[in-house]
């Protein structure tokens, strides 16, 4: 884990927008790496989304199952810093749909 993501994660020293663009770009595509599908849409804006989790695959409109977090809030997710429930409790991640919290079983994609 880069030391600039968890200066940003524990002591909110914000990396350059580059850094925090490939962060957050890689993490997505290691999720939807190692949850392949289309039934879950996982948004980062400005710097990313992908579609995740085997299901029922959406193709119009607004997708049933989305995640949304910002930057920081995923990059927490991602490196273990933040669990999915206190996300969640504390509305730093949006989950709607029946199947969005299935993600959570896929974080941390790296260990702290």
């Amino acid at each position: 884990m880069s030391d600039l993501l968890a200066d940003w994660v524990d002591r909110d020293v914000e990396p350059e927008r580059a850094v925090r663009k490939a962060a957050v770009r890689e993490s997505l595509d290691e999720l939807a790496r190692r949850a392949p599908g289309r039934s879950v849409e996982v948004r980062v804006p400005p710097f990313g989304a992908v579609q995740c989790v085997e299901g029922p695959r959406h193709t119009r409109g607004t997708p049933p199952n989305v995640v949304e977090a910002d930057p920081r809030t995923w990059i927490a997710l991602a490196i273990g810093r933040l669990s999915w429930a206190d996300a969640v409790a504390a509305g730093r991640v949006s989950a709607s749909g029946s199947r969005a919290g299935e993600i959570a079983s896929f974080l941390p994609l790296r260990t702290p």
